[in-house]
Parts: C-alpha cells; sequence; structure tokens
C-alpha cells in the first residue's frame, strides 16, 4: 500500500438530476482539501462545465481521459463519455441513471487496477439504475461482488457507528435471513474494521435484538432465543467483546449507545432510523469489509431540492475526509501488522 500523501479520491457523480454535481462542487470550492487529496471525478468534462456554470461555482476542471494524466492539487474530470447529457433537475429517468452506473463501473475499475486510493459515491436512484446488466439493489452489494471480502453497510459519525445484519432486505424476509453464519460473518466483519479502520483495540460491540423487546421470552418471536442468544454467547466465549441482543426501542433514547465502539442493528431501518436522526448531515456510508475503501453522504438523491443550489455538502465532505483517514489508518495497521522476519528478510537481501 502506498504512502499517505497526495491521497487520489475517486468520485462516482451518482444520479445527475439529483445533488450530487452540487455536492461534489461545493466540497471542493475550498482549495485547501486538496493539500490531502487529489480528486477525480468521473463524469465528463461537458457534464461538470454544465453543473460549475448553473452553480455558478469558481472551480477549474483538469480533464483528463486516461489516469497516466492525472495531476495533483488540481480537481481532475475523467471523461466517460463525451456526448452532451440532457439534465433536468428533480426528473427520474432511465437514461440519467445509466450515466451513473457508467461513471460508477469507471471508478470502480479505477479503484481495483489501484488508479485511485479511496472511491467516494454520489447518491443513485435504486430504482432508475436498473438494467439487464446491472441488478443491483444498491452500491454496497455492487460493490460486494466487484471487490474482495465480507461487505458490511457501516454508517459512521463522530460519535456514533451502526452496522447492519441485514441492509437492503424485505421486512417479511429479514429473520429468515439472520442465521448463526451470518451473525458471526457480520460480527466478525465490524470487530476487524473497528481494529484496522479505526484504530481500536479491543472494541466492544453491542447487538440489537430482531423482534420487539428481543422477544419478549418467545411471547413475540423465537429468533432471539433459539438463534441470536446462543451465537452471542458463542462469540463471546471465543473472546471477542459483543453483548446483547439488546431492545432496540430504548437502546438509544437510554444514551446506551455511548458505552460501545459499534452497533449492529438486525435490519436496515432498525439501525438507520436512530443513526440519521443522530447523526444526519454529518453521517457517512463506509462499505466496512472489504479490500478497498468507499464511502458515501448518508442521504439520497434530494430531487426535492436538486438544482437549487441549497443541498448541504457536509456529509459528502465528510464521506471524503472519513475515507483518506481510513486509508491512512490501514497504512499503518499493515505496517504494524507486517511480519518482522518477512521484513528482515527483506532488509538482509538489501
Amino acid at each position: 500500500m502506498k504512502q499517505t500523501e497526495n491521497i487520489v479520491v475517486g468520485i462516482s457523480i451518482g444520479d445527475l438530476n439529483g445533488i450530487g454535481g452540487e455536492i461534489v462542487l461545493k466540497t471542493f470550492e475550498d482549495s485547501r482539501i486538496l493539500d490531502f487529496c487529489t480528486p477525480v471525478v468521473f463524469a465528463s468534462t461537458k457534464t461538470m462545465t454544465f453543473f460549475k456554470t448553473h452553480f455558478k461555482s469558481q472551480i477549474n476542471f483538469h480533464n483528463i481521459n486516461t489516469m497516466n494524466q492525472l495531476v495533483h492539487g488540481k480537481v481532475n474530470v475523467f471523461n466517460c463519455w463525451n456526448e452532451p447529457v440532457k439534465i433536468e433537475f428533480g426528473v427520474e429517468n432511465l437514461k440519467i441513471g445509466a450515466y451513473a452506473i457508467k461513471s460508477l463501473e469507471m471508478a470502480t475499475k479505477a479503484l481495483k487496477n489501484n488508479e485511485v486510493d479511496v472511491l467516494i459515491t454520489a447518491p443513485i436512484n435504486k430504482f432508475n439504475v436498473q438494467s439487464d446488466e446491472f441488478k443491483f439493489p444498491g452500491h454496497t452489494d455492487y460493490l460486494a461482488q466487484e471487490l474482495e471480502g465480507d461487505s458490511l453497510m457501516f454508517m459512521i459519525s463522530n460519535t456514533l457507528r451502526v452496522g447492519l445484519l441485514t441492509d437492503h432486505v424485505p421486512v417479511k424476509d429479514i429473520a429468515s435471513h439472520i442465521t448463526p453464519e451470518l451473525i458471526e460473518q457480520k460480527i466478525s466483519t465490524v470487530y476487524k474494521s473497528l481494529k484496522r479502520d479505526f484504530r481500536i483495540q479491543k472494541p466492544k460491540i453491542a447487538v440489537l435484538g430482531i423482534n420487539p423487546h428481543t422477544g419478549d421470552n418467545g411471547v413475540i418471536g423465537k429468533e432471539d432465543d433459539e438463534v441470536l442468544r446462543p451465537t452471542l454467547r458463542n462469540i463471546r466465549e471465543a473472546g471477542t467483546l459483543v453483548f446483547g441482543p439488546y431492545a432496540a426501542d430504548s437502546f438509544f433514547g437510554s444514551d446506551n449507545y455511548k458505552n460501545f465502539d459499534a452497533i449492529i442493528a438486525s435490519y436496515h431501518d432498525q439501525g438507520l432510523i436512530p443513526f440519521k436522526t443522530l447523526s444526519f448531515g454529518q453521517g457517512v456510508n463506509f462499505t466496512a469489509g472489504l479490500n478497498r475503501i468507499r464511502t458515501s453522504p448518508d442521504h439520497g438523491t434530494a430531487y426535492e431540492i436538486a438544482g437549487k443550489g441549497i443541498a448541504d455538502e457536509n456529509s459528502f465532505k465528510e464521506a471524503v475526509y472519513n475515507a483518506m483517514q481510513i486509508f491512512r489508518n490501514r497504512v499503518d495497521y499493515e505496517q504494524l501488522t507486517a511480519n518482522p522476519l518477512k521484513k528482515a528478510s527483506k532488509n538482509e537481501r538489501r
């Protein structure tokens, strides 16, 4: 892994009719951020010029067609297409969805080829990106296929980290998806991420119950007693500091979450509603468990305000900062955990 100077930040532009273009421009209008990273926006010169004109931005782009043309200290735009695109803010459009996926695919290719160090994804519309070639419910599932590792949606902020046992799964199917194997895998992913990505030596993890009141001794469902509790007990006996299951309805309101380094929710809304209530605008979606780093803002395309110049870029900016910090943490972790015998052997050969 490279050194942490001049971290190259790849950015997929997301839904062009949403707020992605605006928050990207606002994030990099403060040129001081270029002292810490080199951004590469995967879109097109014509598209980014349209955004620049519409939002009266003062950014100067450096246009590239290959990654070896990249210039540090500039906001680089990698041309993924050359034709003009009709942008209609706030409109759901299948053609616009196709451009979002073209950007994502080319940015992911650059990530896999080590041409960019981290990937930040602007929001997509999960409906208009669907096609015969792209049948994923979101970024996380696509990147799980393209990259190595066990992916996990990990919502992070300065004060809170929430992972999910299941993410984009219909509510009626949640219980059947939660197996001992899944629980072990997700907890292992969170535990390793806390150590490697967040430099926490002895992570403490809380797990929320599947059913209301964690089943009330089987009155409101047996999954907590038959699946979750015995699995957590086995994991804890193996040495991982994991606790629960906790009743989700009171866990956040009682501030109990502050006693843990991460919380694992059983399903999407159980974790994301409290996370976004407590952290909205500052939260970041981090795909933990993969061999490459990807983050995104904690919001969607926001069609209702697209094009109006009033979108808040803070979550996207936090996504950039967090991706860079996680990258640095991984470099440090790899250096600290490298086999000293291998290092000595290399030095001897020199």
